[in-house]
Parts: structure tokens; sequence; C-alpha cells
């Protein structure tokens, strides 16, 4: 039976095989997403787990389907599979309360400047703000990695049904907008960027990238890739934080 006709049916009769047939066509777009993540959460979580957080998201995204919408239903799924397994890792809690100190700290001090300056922060500015020096910064940054994703997808997840790569999912006049204005701020955001950080983000984001694919393409350690992604990251989610 075609993807077409299983929805149809679905959606009219909300049939128990019907919706198993829909789990078991769509389970390898979970495994996807949660593969992408585990690259980054290794340390704190199980792949595994991970694909079951991502089913619930998979399950939400199969009940409240519109078929009838021009809408690609793995387009409208991997909003809620990527969400399901954000919320539950953040629910974990599983991140140092040092580390969130810490995170905070460097956010802080990125606000305080771009508010200040009206522009992104140097390396040199942030250190300076934090009394640090840069290779200090640097390895800060480095271990704030995994949280300063988490607070991104956050921050983008409550404001929008929006994740970077993603096309519209509604035909909600009100929700489009609200999804527009969003990509516009980050468009404008990445804009902004150095050029090598912007790369990064679109490695990652658009082109699906995995950190150690990234690294050889820039010629860079993975480690490096993960320090100017967060500093990517902190700029992103500062211009967020002031305009939503």
């Amino acid at each position: 039976m075609s993807n077409m006709n299983l929805w149809d049916k679905y959606s009219k009769t909300h049939d128990k095989e019907i919706k198993d047939q829909l789990i078991l066509k769509y389970i390898d777009l979970v495994k996807i997403i949660a593969g992408r993540l585990y690259a980054n959460y290794r340390n704190n979580a199980e792949f595994e787990d991970l694909v079951s957080y991502g089913i619930f998201g998979l399950l939400d995204a199969i009940d409240k389907f519109d078929p009838s919408k021009n809408v690609k239903f793995e387009t409208y799924a991997y909003i809620r599979i990527r969400g399901a397994i954000i919320d539950q890792l953040r629910t974990l809690d599983w991140i140092p309360r040092s580390v969130r100190q810490k995170y905070k700290k460097i956010e802080d001090a990125y606000k305080s400047i771009e508010n200040k300056l009206g522009r992104s922060a140097s390396d040199q500015e942030v250190a300076k703000e934090l009394k640090v020096s840069v290779d200090e910064l640097n390895s800060m940054l480095g271990e704030i990695h995994s949280f300063s994703v988490i607070s991104l997808e956050e921050k983008i997840l409550n404001n929008a049904n929006f994740t970077i790569i993603d096309e519209d999912i509604s035909n909600e006049p009100q929700q489009n907008l609200e999804q527009e204005e969003v990509k516009k701020i980050l468009l404008e955001t990445l804009n902004e960027l150095p050029e090598r950080e912007k790369k990064i983000i679109e490695l990652y984001y658009y082109s699906e990238l995995t950190y150690k694919e990234i690294s050889v393409i820039l010629g860079v350690s993975e480690s490096r890739i993960s320090q100017l992604h967060t500093k990517a990251i902190m700029k992103l989610r500062g211009k967020l934080a002031r305009l939503l």
C-alpha cells in the first residue's frame, strides 16, 4: 500500500494496524535523527535510549499529522522527533551544575558585549569580560557544548514550530508568520557570523554533516569545530533572546 493510501485510511479510521505500518515505514527517520544527536551526547545517553525518546515524537506526529495539507510527513515529523529527544535529554538533568553556571556566565558575557557594541563579540572581548585568557575561554566553550546545543534548540522550538533546516509545516497564517520571523532573525544573524562559524552552522544544520566530516572539510580538529559551533550558538541564542 502506498504512503498516500496509508495516510488516507489512517486519517479516516485511526486503525491500530495501519498506525503500526506507518511506524515501521518511518522508524528509520527516528534512527537517523537519534544518530545525529548521539554524535554529540554519546557520553550522556545510549543510542537506543535516544531512539526510544524519538519514537514518542514519531507517535505524536502520526496522531497529529493532517495529510490534506500540502506538507511532507518527514518534514512535519522531524520537528517532533527531534523535539521529543531534546525534551527528554533536558529532563534527565545530566548537565552538572558547574557546567550550567559556566554556560550562564559565558552567555551573559556575549549578551553584555553585544548590547554595548551592537555587534557580535570577539574572543578577546569575551575573554576580557570573563577575566580569562582566550585559551581558557576556548576550553570553557568545549565544556559547555552539549548544553549550548540543547539550549538553542529549546529556544527555537519554544518560539516557533521551526528548526533551522525545516520548511513550513503549517498553513495557519499566524503560525507561518511566526516561523518566517524566526527564520529571518536566524538568517540575519548567520550572515553576521565570521565566515568559519557560519560555514559550520550551514554544514551541521543544513547539510547535516557530523563534526568529523566538518573537521575534514575545514581542516581543523573535531574539538575546534565543537568550540566554534558553541560560539556560533551563543551568538545566535543572544540574538534570539533579544528579539523573540
